[in-house]
């Protein structure tokens, strides 16, 4: 008696699982599209496709992308290609000789070098600054 209710049970359990449909196969092509104002969205070529739909509205239809309205920041703009170029020799050089460095082999010998670096730099500024006074 009890075998054929844990029978019973099973069966009962189990039979909404038999009942699901297969799984279906996911559309082979999703196509996104952006439309302005009151355009319909475009319709799926086949029934194998997704449309995702986009609606702007109708004052956005000849203006630039919203990620590139603003300008790049001054910082990027201000530093040309040979200051980026030092800065990124200037992290590379701790550990190496001549990098006036407590960190690697050779990294104290380069300390008067820095030092010569910086005074030379700090002359150039000075230059610029007093050629910029009329």
């Amino acid at each position: 008696m009890t075998g054929r209710i844990w029978a019973g049970l099973a069966l009962a359990i189990a039979s909404p699982a038999m009942a699901q449909d297969a799984p279906a196969d996911p559309p082979r092509k999703v196509r996104n599209a952006t439309v302005y104002g009151e355009e319909a969205c475009p319709k799926p070529a086949d029934n194998d496709e997704i449309v995702v739909c986009a609606r702007l509205g109708e004052n956005e239809r000849y203006r630039i992308p919203k990620r590139f309205r603003d300008p790049p920041s001054q910082a990027t703009v201000a530093s040309s290609w040979a200051a980026r170029a030092e800065t990124a020799m200037d992290a590379a050089r701790v550990g190496t000789p001549n990098s006036c460095s407590p960190v690697g082999t050779g990294g104290q010998t380069g300390c008067t070098q820095a030092m010569l670096r910086q005074w030379f730099a700090e002359k150039r500024q000075a230059q610029a600054a007093a050629a910029r006074i009329p």
